[in-house]
């Protein structure tokens, strides 16, 4: 039971270091933009159109068929 004296302190200061980080973390913005990063790592920067043939439909492997048709037999 002497263990309590000790460990009810530590968890009391544990818990208030870590609604202070909380709190420092919202002051600071760090929950501002949570959609930001999610997107970003999506993007891979080259947003320039395909310039062999942009009529032709693309598979999901990204290859053009030659024909002009979907491989896979559908749009």
């Amino acid at each position: 039971m002497s263990i309590l004296i000790y460990l009810i302190p530590v968890a009391l200061l544990l818990g208030a270091l870590g609604l202070g980080a909380f709190l420092w973390s919202i002051r600071t913005g760090q929950y501002d933009d949570l959609d930001g990063a999610a997107v970003r790592i999506l993007d891979d920067g080259d947003d320039e159109p395909l310039k062999d043939a942009p009529d032709r439909p693309v598979t999901r492997t990204g290859h053009r068929s030659a024909d002009g048709k979907h491989p896979e037999g559908r749009l």
